[in-house]
């Protein structure tokens, strides 16, 4: 008989692909539909080709997996972060493996969808059994935890029972949030369950929390945006988590400037959620501010800042959830070669780094690890070219651009 944790986990990494392919879709350069579906290396029972192993520690380059950068080396990995599927698809081994390349590359977060309808299957009990190994192994090896709160149950959505569309409806009511979020911080922060009963995992207690994703997006909130709405779902989130954790960190969902229809504009969504009185609900703005050019994603940074600024908010941080290139695959603005992949994300982290003090910059979170293939007889599209390790988990000259940049910083 299959073990349900396996099945739940399957069910979750379906959404959780969506989740992800509906981000870099929905900037309004590709040419593909969600509904089109990707895999995840890894699912085999989805139909998607069994996983590659990463590459073995000997090819990593010179450092060795696991072993510490140099100089300020704990701020660094606080303000490096990457979005890895592959690990929340793979099994223990596979972690086990990839997660040192992370601590390697000097990655020190992983951002991860925690998707609402598969931990609250049924009304008031939360299961979330099937994320307790990936956050025990994130844990061992040093790895922190951004979760993203994401994705209501049927019966706490908005959704209506006919003519619903494709992506994310908000719950019903926005308090309908709170017993999840409240659950989660009982479950994985300070002093949490999960902890409790894991006496032989290192303790690393997740601290920060990310409300739902790109709620300026039609796709991510339908059937339109509205920051007013957000605003409410997420100071619900707040104080459910706040009442576990004080002193946790709630961050907005990650807001992107999109070109797609019905997509509200990045800083009149940002001045919108300011003017519901948005400003006690959160602790970090966050932004997805996907660009052509290193110069491009800092001048969208810089404004992003300036808008805070404006709005009173100077001490609240500012952190990229999402930014990234594609070496290969379709023609797109973010489709730029090999060798221009690797420059980019060299330019990328040296000028956020450099910057980190006048924009108030918390990090970034680079998407993706690694390359992942479309279904069988399915298109293809260039978010799923972005990674840092090919399909076959080899890493492409943007690792070792990627990892000297962050080793380097000082």
């Amino acid at each position: 008989m299959e073990d349900p944790a396996i099945r739940q986990k399957v069910r979750h990494t379906t959404v959780l692909v969506a989740f992800c392919a509906g981000a870099v879709l929905a900037l309004g350069h590709a040419s593909v539909s969600v509904a089109q579906g990707i895999c995840v290396p890894g699912l085999t029972a989805l139909g998607c080709p069994a996983p590659p192993q990463p590459p073995p520690r000997a090819e990593v380059p010179s450092g060795g997996a696991g072993e510490e950068p140099g100089g300020s080396a704990i701020r660094q990995r606080d303000f490096v972060g990457i979005v890895s599927e592959d690990a929340f698809a793979g099994n223990g081994d596979y972690r086990a493996t990839t997660f040192p390349l992370h601590r390697d590359a000097g990655i020190g977060t992983i951002r991860q969808p925690f998707i609402w309808s598969d931990i609250e299957r049924r009304k008031g009990r939360f299961n979330f059994g099937y994320l307790d190994g990936f956050v025990a192994d994130a844990a061992r090896h040093g790895v922190a935890v951004l979760p993203v709160l994401f994705g209501a149950p049927d019966f706490r959505s908005s959704k209506p029972r006919r003519g619903a569309l494709r992506g994310a409806y908000p719950p019903r009511r926005p308090s309908d949030i709170a017993p999840f979020a409240r659950a989660a911080a009982r479950r994985y922060g300070p002093g949490g369950s999960f902890w409790k009963s894991n006496r032989s995992v290192p303790r690393q207690p997740i601290r920060s929390w990310q409300i739902w994703n790109e709620t300026n997006l039609p796709f991510y909130w339908r059937p339109a945006p509205s920051a007013e709405e957000f605003i409410r779902m997420m100071s619900a989130a707040s104080r459910a988590i706040k009442q576990v954790d004080e002193g946790a960190e709630i961050v907005t969902a990650g807001l992107p400037q999109s070109q797609s229809k019905g997509a509200v504009p990045l800083q009149s969504y940002i001045a919108a959620m300011y003017r519901a009185g948005g400003k006690p609900a959160f602790d970090t703005l966050a932004i997805n501010p996907y660009g052509a050019t290193s110069g491009e994603v800092l001048k969208r940074v810089e404004a992003v800042r300036k808008t805070m600024n404006r709005f009173g908010d100077r001490k609240a941080k500012l952190w990229i959830t999402e930014l990234g290139w594609a070496d290969s695959g379709p023609t797109s603005r973010f489709t730029v070669g090999p060798r221009v992949q690797a420059a980019r994300i060299r330019s990328m982290v040296g000028d956020l780094w450099s910057g980190r003090e006048r924009l108030g910059l918390r990090g970034f979170v680079y998407y993706n690890w690694r390359d992942a293939p479309p279904y069988a007889g399915r298109n293809d599209f260039w978010g799923l070219h972005t990674g840092l390790l090919d399909i076959d988990g080899q890493a492409k000259p943007a690792y070792e651009a990627f990892r000297s940049a962050v080793r380097g910083l000082r």
